[in-house]
C-alpha cells in the first residue's frame, strides 16, 4: 500500500476524556457499547487517559458494575487477558440514582472534577442509552449542574448522543428537538443510527466518489432502478411494548431506510466535511416526491402487512397478533414496502424500491442498483431483451461487501453468453470487520458527525411519513389501505408487488 495511503488508513486515539453512559444496566449498553468500547481499547483507540462512568437507578457497587462489564464482554465473544481487562476496568467508575435527582448529577460530577484535576481531558461524552422520555429530565440536570455548558468555541467541548426513536411523528420529534436545543448547540448533538456505522455503509461515499467508473453513470440515463431491503427472520422479541406504539415504518423507514436512500441517491459534497455530506443528504430528502393525501392514490405507491403463523429454521412461529403483549386485534404494521421518486435531473424515472420487514425467509440488508438495458445487440438471435442486465449489490449485513453481475462469454458456441459476478466481502480482507457501535463511538470523541444525523433530516423525513401515518391510523381508510398477511419465513406478502405498478420490476428474491 502507498505511504500516503497507509497514513490516510492509520486511525489515532481522541484525546483524553470522559465518557457517562446513562442506562447503563440496560441491554443496548451491555450487547453493544461495553464491548465496542473494550474492543476500541484493544486497538489503541480509546485515549490513554480516560474515564468511563456507568449511571442507572439500579442499585450496585461500582465493582459490581465492572463485574457486570466483564459478564458482558464474555458473551460477546471477548476474551482478553485479565490484567488485560483490569487496566481497561481500572478506568470504569458506576453512579446509581434517580434520572430527576441532582444528587445523583453531582456524584457524577465529583467523578469528572476528580479525572479532569490530573488530566488535560478534551471534553465529555454523555450516552443517552435510555428511552426518550427521560431525555428532558437527563437534559435539565446536565445543564442545571453545569456538566454539559460549552464556551463560544466549544473547548474543552461537551456532547451529547442520543438514540432513536427520534419523535414518532413530525410534532414530537419538533418537542424533542425544541428540548435538546434549549440545552445544546447542534455541533453538540449527536443522533446514532448504528447502520450508518456499518462498513458497507460508509464504502457507498467510496464506491460513489474515489471511482471514476461509477459516478458518470449513477444516474437515470444507466440506473433503471434501485431497490433498498432491510429484511429480518425474528419477530419482535421482547419488545411489544415498544413495536406496539411505534410500527416498521417509524422503526425503520424513518431512520435506517431514508438515510440509506439519500446515501446511494444524493448529489456530490464538495468535500468530505461532515455537514458538506450532510447538506447533500437534506437536498435529496427534500427532493424526494410526498406521498399522495388521497387514501386510493396512497395504496399504490405503500404497503403495509402483517406476519401470521409460519416456519422458521423448521420450527412454528407465532402470529404477531399472538404475541405475548400484542393486541389480539393489533393493526400495527410489522412490514412495509414503498416506491420514491426523486424529483430533480438525475433521478427523474429511477424507481427507488424500499421494503423492510419482520419474520421473513431471510436475514439480509441490502441496496441493488440495476443497470438499464442494452440498446441494441449484435449477438446474433440474442435480442437486448434476451441479455441480463447488469446489476451492482451492496450487502449490508450480514456478510458485508459488494458484488457486480456482468454478462461475459461462456466456454463453448461462439455466442454463448452468462451472467458472472465478481464478489467482494470484508471478511475476506482477514480479521473481524470494527462493529458498527466503535466506529460511531470514536467518531463521537473526534468530534465527527459525518455518520450522524442532523435536525434537518429527521425534520424532512418525519413531513414525509406523516402523512402516511395518518391515513393508516384512520379507521375509516382500512378498505383503501388495508393492512396484509403474510406467513412467517415467506418472502412476505404477495401484495408488495403493487407497488410496482405496470413496470416489469420485482422483488429481489430473499431465498436463492
Amino acid at each position: 500500500m502507498p505511504e500516503h495511503i497507509e497514513s490516510i488508513c492509520a486511525e489515532s486515539a481522541p484525546p483524553p476524556c470522559s465518557i457517562v453512559i446513562f442506562g447503563a444496566s440496560g441491554d443496548l449498553a451491555s450487547r453493544k457499547l461495553f464491548p465496542a468500547l473494550f474492543r476500541l481499547f484493544e486497538r489503541d483507540l480509546l485515549p490513554e487517559k480516560f474515564l468511563f462512568i456507568g449511571f442507572a437507578r439500579t442499585e450496585m457497587t461500582a465493582e459490581a458494575f465492572r463485574d457486570r462489564i466483564m459478564a458482558a464482554l464474555k458473551l460477546a465473544g471477548i476474551n482478553a487477558p485479565r490484567k488485560f481487562m483490569d487496566f481497561f476496568l481500572s478506568s470504569v467508575e458506576y453512579v446509581n440514582g434517580a434520572y430527576d435527582s441532582p444528587e445523583s448529577y453531582k456524584k457524577i460530577e465529583v467523578l469528572l472534577a476528580k479525572f479532569e484535576e490530573g488530566v488535560n481531558s478534551a471534553g465529555r461524552l454523555f450516552y443517552f442509552s435510555t428511552p426518550p422520555n427521560l431525555f428532558s429530565q437527563i437534559l435539565k440536570l446536565l445543564e442545571s449542574e453545569n456538566l454539559v455548558r460549552e464556551d463560544y468555541d466549544g473547548i474543552p467541548w461537551r456532547r451529547v448522543v442520543v438514540e432513536k426513536p427520534f419523535g414518532r411523528d413530525l410534532e414530537s420529534a419538533n418537542e424533542l428537538e425544541r428540548e435538546l436545543g434549549i440545552t445544546l448547540k447542534e455541533r453538540q448533538i449527536y443522533r446514532i443510527d448504528h447502520y450508518l456505522g456499518k462498513e458497507t455503509i460508509q464504502n457507498i461515499l467510496m464506491l460513489r466518489f474515489a471511482n471514476s467508473v461509477f459516478e458518470p453513470i449513477w444516474n437515470n440515463r444507466f440506473i433503471e432502478s434501485v431497490q433498498i431491503t432491510a429484511a429480518e427472520t425474528v419477530g419482535i422479541e421482547h419488545r411489544a411494548g415498544y413495536f406496539e406504539k411505534t410500527g416498521l415504518l417509524r422503526d425503520m423507514f424513518q431512520n435506517h431506510m431514508l438515510q440509506l436512500l439519500s446515501l446511494v441517491a444524493m448529489e456530490p459534497p464538495s468535500s468530505f466535511d461532515a455537514d458538506r455530506i450532510r447538506d447533500e443528504k437534506a437536498k435529496l430528502l427534500n427532493s424526494l416526491r410526498p406521498f399522495p393525501t388521497n387514501p386510493s392514490s396512497l395504496s399504490n405507491l405503500i404497503v403495509r402487512a402483517q406476519y401470521g403463523k409460519g416456519m422458521l429454521e423448521g420450527r412454528k412461529t407465532p402470529a404477531y397478533a399472538e404475541e405475548n403483549g400484542v393486541a389480539e386485534n393489533s393493526m400495527t404494521e410489522t412490514y412495509v414496502a414503498a416506491k420514491f421518486h426523486v424529483d430533480n435531473w438525475r433521478w427523474n424515472g429511477t424507481h427507488f424500491y424500499v421494503r423492510s420487514g419482520k419474520r421473513l425467509a431471510k436475514r439480509i440488508s441490502e441496496v441493488a442498483i440495476k443497470f438499464r438495458r442494452i440498446p441494441h445487440s449484435i449477438f446474433g438471435n440474442l435480442n437486448s431483451y434476451n441479455i441480463s442486465q447488469n446489476e451492482l449489490v451492496l450487502t449490508i449485513q450480514p456478510d458485508e461487501g459488494f458484488s457486480m453481475k456482468i454478462n461475459a462469454k461462456k466456454p463453448g458456441s461462439k455466442f454463448c453468453m452468462g451472467g458472472v459476478e465478481m464478489d467482494f466481502k470484508y471478511s475476506d480482507l482477514g480479521g473481524p470487520g470494527a462493529d458498527a457501535y466503535e466506529r460511531l463511538l470514536i467518531d463521537c470523541m473526534l468530534g465527527d458527525g459525518t455518520l450522524f444525523i442532523r435536525k434537518d433530516s429527521i425534520e424532512l423525513s418525519w413531513a414525509l411519513l406523516d402523512p402516511v401515518l395518518k391515513i393508516w391510523e384512520n379507521p375509516e381508510n382500512l378498505k383503501s389501505n388495508p393492512i396484509f398477511l403474510y406467513e412467517a419465513g415467506s418472502e412476505g406478502p404477495v401484495e408488495s408487488s403493487i407497488v410496482f405498478g405496470t413496470n416489469s420490476d420485482s422483488w429481489r428474491k430473499l431465498k436463492v
